[in-house]
Order: C-alpha cells, then sequence, then structure tokens
C-alpha cells in the first residue's frame, strides 16, 4: 500500500506540468516541449488513478471490480489508447480541425456518461442525503448539461469542416427566442430533477439531456463557415467546462484543474480571436455571420467566368521573375496552401531566396486556416524559421515597403472591404494589408470567394496579379525555376 500523500504528490505535479504545457504552447519555439510536458502529466494522472481505483493508497477503500470489471478497464484503455494512436498517425494536417472537433465530442459524451452512471450509482456506493444530495444532483446536472451541448455542438463542427454539411448558417426565424425558451425548460427540468428519492429524477434529466443537445446542434448550425475557428476553441473551452463539472461530482481534484485550465484557457483563445475579427463573443456564439456559400471555383481559362477577364494574370515565368528582383517578400498563407500540402515546397522556395540574400517572412492572420494556430502548425511542420514567422500585427505597417507580396490560399484574411465597405458581413475585421505590397500575386485555383461568401476586391487591383492553378503544383514550378 502507498502513502495517501503519494496520489496527492502526483496529482499536484500533473497539474504543474498542465500548466507549463499550456505555457510551452504559447510560443512556436517552445511548442514541443510544451506538448512533452502534456503527455507526462496525463501520464501520471491515469497511472496514479489506476492505482487509486485498484485500492493501492492507504485509506482509499477500492472499487468493487472482479476480474471481469477490471478486463473491461484494462481493454477500455487499451482499445482507447490504441485507436487515439492511430488516429493521430493518420490524420492530415488539413483534417486537423476535424479532429479536434471529434475529440472534444468524446469529451462531452464521457461528461454525459459519467453524469448518468453517478446519479444511478453514486461513487462510493453510499447514498448521499440532506445538502450534500443536493449539491451531488446539481453536479450532475450541470455536467450533463455542458457535456451534451459540447457533443452535440462538436458533431456538428466536425460535420461543417468535412463539407458534409454546408458552412452557411441556420438562422431560423425567432431563433434566440428558441434557446431562451430551451435554456429556461432546462432550468425547470433542473428544478424538477432535485430531491428525489432514489432514482425519481432520472427522466427529467434525459430529458433535459435531449433538449441541451438539441441547443448544442442549433448553436452550432447557426454559425456561420467564417466563424468556425472560433467555434473550435469555443468547443475546447465547453469540454474543459464538462470536465470541471465531473471534478467537482467526482471529488477529483485533478479533473478539476485540468477542465478549468482547458475551459478558461478556451475562452481567452476565443476572445483573442473575435478581437482579431472585430466581433464580440456574444454576436459569434449566437450565430448568423459568414453566412454567405462560397461560390464555385472559376473555370481554368481566362474569360468563362464574371469577374475573371478582369484580372491581371501571372504564370510561373513571371512569378519566378517578380521574386528574383525583390528584395523584401512577405507571404500569406491561408486553407488553401493546407489543402494542396504546399508547405514543404514552399519552405524550401524561402530557403532558396534567403540564401540569395531576399528578406523573406511570413504574415500570419490570427484566424486563418480553420483551426487556432493552423498555419503556424503547417509552417513549422515544414522547418519554417519560428523568427520569420510574425503575426498581422506586427507586419501591416511593412506592407507599403515590401517589394513582392505572395497570397497563398487565403481570401477573406486579406480582403479590402473589410476596410472600405461598411456593408460588407466583414466589415470591420481587422486584415492583412497585402494591397499596399508593390506587387501582389494571389495563388488561387479559380475566383471561387472565400468561406465567408464573400467576393474579393483585391483580386481586380492594379498591381494585383493572379496565378490560378494548384498552389503546390505552382510552388514546385517555381522551386525548380528558381534554383535553375
Amino acid at each position: 500500500m502507498l502513502p495517501a500523500g503519494l496520489l496527492t504528490v502526483a496529482y499536484v505535479a500533473a497539474s504543474i506540468l498542465f500548466i507549463l504545457s499550456l505555457g510551452g504552447l504559447s510560443n512556436q519555439e517552445t511548442a514541443r516541449r510544451g506538448n512533452v510536458n502534456g503527455i507526462i502529466g496525463m501520464l501520471i494522472a491515469i497511472v496514479a488513478t489506476a492505482v487509486f481505483i485498484l485500492g493501492g493508497f492507504e485509506g482509499a477503500a477500492p472499487f468493487t471490480l472482479d476480474a471481469q470489471g477490471l478486463g473491461v478497464l484494462a481493454g477500455a484503455v487499451l482499445v482507447g489508447g490504441l485507436v487515439g494512436a492511430f488516429m493521430a498517425a493518420r490524420v492530415a494536417m488539413t483534417s486537423m480541425p476535424e479532429l479536434v472537433a471529434v475529440l472534444h465530442s468524446f469529451v462531452g459524451l464521457a461528461a454525459v456518461l459519467v453524469g448518468l452512471s453517478s446519479y444511478m450509482a453514486p461513487l462510493g456506493g453510499h447514498e448521499l442525503v440532506g445538502s450534500d444530495k443536493l449539491i451531488h444532483e446539481i453536479e450532475i446536472f450541470i455536467d450533463v448539461f455542458i457535456g451534451s451541448i459540447t457533443f452535440t455542438g462538436s458533431v456538428i463542427a466536425f460535420l461543417k469542416l468535412r463539407g458534409s454539411l454546408s458552412g452557411k448558417p441556420l438562422t431560423l426565424p425567432g431563433r434566440h427566442l428558441l434557446n431562451l425558451g430551451m435554456l429556461l425548460g432546462c432550468v425547470y427540468l433542473g428544478y424538477e430533477f432535485v430531491g428525489h428519492p432514489g432514482h425519481d429524477g432520472l427522466m427529467p434529466l434525459l430529458i433535459m439531456t435531449g433538449i441541451s443537445g438539441l441547443i448544442g446542434i442549433h448553436l452550432v448550425m447557426a454559425i456561420g463557415g467564417a466563424d468556425m475557428p472560433v467555434v473550435v476553441s469555443m468547443l475546447n473551452s465547453y469540454s474543459g467546462w464538462a470536465a470541471a463539472a465531473a471534478g467537482f461530482m467526482l471529488e477529483n481534484d485533478l479533473l478539476l484543474v485540468t477542465g478549468a485550465l482547458v475551459g478558461s484557457s478556451g475562452a481567452i483563445l476565443s476572445y483573442i480571436m473575435c478581437a482579431a475579427m472585430n466581433r464580440s463573443f456574444i454576436s459569434v456564439i449566437l450565430g448568423g455571420f459568414g453566412g454567405g456559400a462560397p461560390a464555385p471555383a472559376g473555370p481554368a481559362t481566362p474569360g468563362e467566368a464574371k469577374g475573371r477577364d478582369d484580372v491581371s494574370e501571372f504564370d510561373v515565368e513571371d512569378t519566378v521573375a517578380m521574386l528574383r528582383e525583390a528584395k523584401s517578400v512577405i507571404i500569406v498563407p491561408g486553407y488553401g496552401m493546407a489543402v494542396a500540402q504546399a508547405q514543404h515546397s514552399l519552405s524550401e522556395v524561402v530557403k532558396t531566396l534567403r540564401k540569395a540574400g531576399t528578406e523573406v517572412r511570413f504574415g500570419i492572420h490570427p484566424v486563418a486556416g480553420r483551426l487556432p494556430g493552423h498555419m503556424n502548425v503547417l509552417l513549422a511542420e515544414a522547418n519554417v524559421p519560428y523568427d520569420i514567422v510574425l503575426e498581422m500585427d506586427e507586419l501591416n505597417e511593412d506592407f507599403p515597403e515590401t517589394d513582392a507580396v505572395m497570397v497563398i490560399g487565403a481570401n477573406d484574411i486579406v480582403n479590402p472591404s473589410a476596410q472600405t465597405d461598411p456593408a460588407s458581413p466583414i466589415a470591420g475585421m481587422p486584415v492583412l494589408e497585402v494591397w499596399k505590397g508593390a506587387t501582389v500575386v494571389v495563388m488561387k485555383r479559380g475566383m471561387a470567394s472565400g468561406y465567408a461568401g464573400v467576393q474579393n476586391p483585391l483580386f481586380f487591383n492594379e498591381n494585383t496579379r493572379m496565378l490560378f492553378g494548384d498552389a503546390k503544383a505552382n510552388i514546385d514550378a517555381i522551386l525548380s525555376q528558381i534554383r535553375s
């Protein structure tokens, strides 16, 4: 039997490692160390909890698990670990937002199942009475409520990110009153749930689970494609608060601390991203923005689509000539670069230009891609030096002195109508002011609008040149000619 204090020490150590992990993930140069700290902390937490369940600590009564129960527990841990490793190893970087949404749904579903099981079989096998019972039932209700919203909302986010559902928001008439009515219904069911003897409150709890699941579906369905990065971080926050509620319910300090860390960090990230889009967090949650369905991609030849004959085009040779003459270059990547998987070839282009004495930097918008930090991860994967990857605020003043700007698969984050058109759906959203560069080359497959469904006047500027086609194929061709 291990000393009882050792469990507390293990939980404190894991909590510290989780805090260090978050601190490390705040910077690209320390992100790898942050991941390692998180892995070690979670390993300590799992081992300590397993020993506690088996009664390996003094004063901790073991759960009544027979050999069959232990086998089921071990099998669940093994299968879950293998599935997680398989998913993480096979997922493409372009699908990372979808994976994160799926993982959030798992957390929400786990919170719901743990809450229901805790109500049916209280922790320790003894019935609570009086105020202890009331507090425990409130903890269960909150845990299931948040978990259900997180589960269904994450599933809808996954389907939207995958393209199985349209990115256009579902704006039902009176949707805010509908959400309010469902919320008040859940509050009433909470009143009906608490205070019943035995399991008589199960029916209100199950009805609330269904209604809160509908709330999660409706909330995310009403959020447009342009806000999906905020949705991902918001669901991350929800999953953290669900875990914190489960920590209260299970009297597990580590789960409480971990949930609070995830919940608060997700909320802070959501706020930062909303500020980057000049939007309030409440307006994002209530939805209705970014609703235009993206226009279909333009055809492969000029003049066959509206606006295509009004743009000036570059070919690969023109782009190479521009890059050779430029003394300073800024590259703005977007989701199109991720889809084309062009980051590795682009990294080689950057290395070649820098060896020739050209100043090359990357401009990253806070909501570029479909996931917070999506572009940073892609560039880090391609071994792009951290010191040339800069945030929007660090670069916007430098565009007027920049010889060449390359926009690769980005659209909404470089749209000047955010500053010039008060009627635009993205009006007021801070953007990278690429149009102030001497020459701007935009790499796109066609003339399609961005995920927000807003046409981009940048394409028609006098100093803009469009390089149509697959981004990776074009960058590979550029690399070949630059090296020669």
